[in-house]
Parts: C-alpha cells; structure tokens; sequence
C-alpha cells in the first residue's frame, strides 16, 4: 500500500482501532454500562433514539454555525481594527485577553436573563468563546508586517489603506483560516456548555435529560454525535485552507524532495 493511501485510511483504522480496544476492554472487565457504555451499546442507543438525536443534532449545529458566522464577521473587522497600528494592538489587546479569560459558563446565567432560555444564549456563546482566536490572528497578521517594508512602500506613495489591503489583509489568510479551525471546535464547545445550562433543545439538553434518567449510552451517543460534528467542521475549514492558502504551506511532495 503506498504511503499516501496509509494517510487517507490512518485516520479511520486509529478510530476503528480505539473503539475495538474499548469494546474489549468493556466486555473483558465487565465495565458497568452506567460507568462506560461499550461501543455496541452506544450504537444500539443511536438506532434506538435516532430521532431524538438527529433532531437535537440539527439543533445544536444551527445554532453553533450562527455563533461562529458572527464571530468571524465580529473578529475579522475587530482584528483589523486591532492590527491596524502598534499603539491600538497594545491598548486593546490587554482587554480582550482580560474578556477571554472570564470563563464562559459563568456568562451564561447573565445570557438567560437578559434573552431568556432557549437558543440565543446558546449563539452567543458561541460567539463569546469562538471569536478571541480570530480576533489575534488576524491582528496578528497585520502587526507583523515588517517596518522597513512599510518603509519602502511609504517612499514609493502607498498610504496606510494600501499597505493593509495589498499586503496585509492577503498575509493575514493563513492566520485567519488557521484561527478558523480553532474557532470551530470551540463554538461547539460554548453551544453545548449553553445547552447544557438553559436550553430546551440541542445534544446538550439531550445529555443532561439522558443523564439525569440514567441513560449513560444514550449520553456518550451524544457525545459522539458532537466529536462527529466537530471532526466534519474541522475538515471542512481544513479544506477551504487549502484550497485558498495553499500557497502559503509546503507540499508533502516538496518537503520530501
């Protein structure tokens, strides 16, 4: 088998791998299901309660991809406003890393009182917890343009609007597609923390109804549910990447040679 069919199926055989040592393990020590389910039993919850689940699925994605869209509109117009000069990245930047180390779950009772519960706490949080890594990379793109070529470039008559469009805003893709898939898996993470807290929808609400009835299989098909939704996001912006940045990273046929 070559070695770039092994990358393609690396990832699945890993999965399948790690499922089988975990169905062994269950099964060998006769795990209690309410401990850790075996993966048969999990499988068996998801065709049992595929409805349930296939509704709160959508629930939670809409939702989570509305968070995230207005994130990326928030942190890409707040990054380049950020990096747009040294003096406002310093001032700034100290604030937003004050904001993002306030932990989100604590946000979320404010949320429910302020919109109610339901699913607009739930994009927020989305949003508050997806938007910081944007926001930097972005900015970090623009501040680290190097000073002797804005040097140069003021000699020859571009102003400030120009270096930042011809120059700034086109290095900063990789960055910002980078941050995107960072975003991402953390916007499903403020989604379900949301649901988990003051929803009446969503894979979250659906883990804490299972978990309080006793239904453990039921909760970890939940669980794989979001790691499933998080994986196809993941790729999917992976993708996008590289299609629009591949410029900017070496080839595995390049590094090798």
């Amino acid at each position: 088998m070559s070695t770039n069919a092994m990358e393609r199926l690396s990832p699945w055989l890993f999965t399948l791998g790690m499922f089988l040592i975990w169905e062994i393990v269950c099964r060998a020590f006769k795990v209690d299901p309410f401990i850790l389910p075996a993966p048969s039993q999990i499988f068996v919850a998801m065709g049992q309660y595929w409805w349930p689940l296939a509704k709160n699925s959508f629930v939670t994605l809409w939702t989570t991809l509305a968070g995230f869209a207005l994130a990326v509109a928030f942190g890409i117009v707040l990054g380049i406003v950020v990096g747009w000069s040294r003096a406002i990245y310093r001032g700034l930047y100290p604030v937003m890393i004050g904001f993002n180390s306030v932990p989100k779950v604590a946000v979320v009772p404010i949320l429910v009182i302020w919109f109610g519960i339901g699913e607009i706490p739930a994009i927020l949080t989305a949003f508050l917890i997806s938007f910081f890594p944007i926001v930097v990379n972005v900015a970090t793109g623009l501040s680290t343009i190097e000073p002797e070529l804005e040097d140069v470039l003021r000699a020859l008559g571009a102003k400030k609007l120009d270096i930042m469009l011809k120059i700034g805003i086109p290095r900063t893709q990789p960055y910002l597609f980078g941050s995107l898939k960072v975003a991402i898996t953390l916007a499903f993470v403020g989604t379900v923390v949301s649901e988990t807290i003051a929803a009446n929808a969503g894979l979250g609400f659906l883990m804490v109804q299972a978990g309080s009835n006793f239904q453990m299989p039921l909760v970890f098909a939940g669980l794989l549910l979001l790691a499933a939704e998080g994986i196809v996001m993941y790729a999917i912006f992976a993708y996008v990447e590289s299609y629009f940045v591949g410029w900017a990273f070496r080839s595995s046929m390049s590094a090798g040679g």
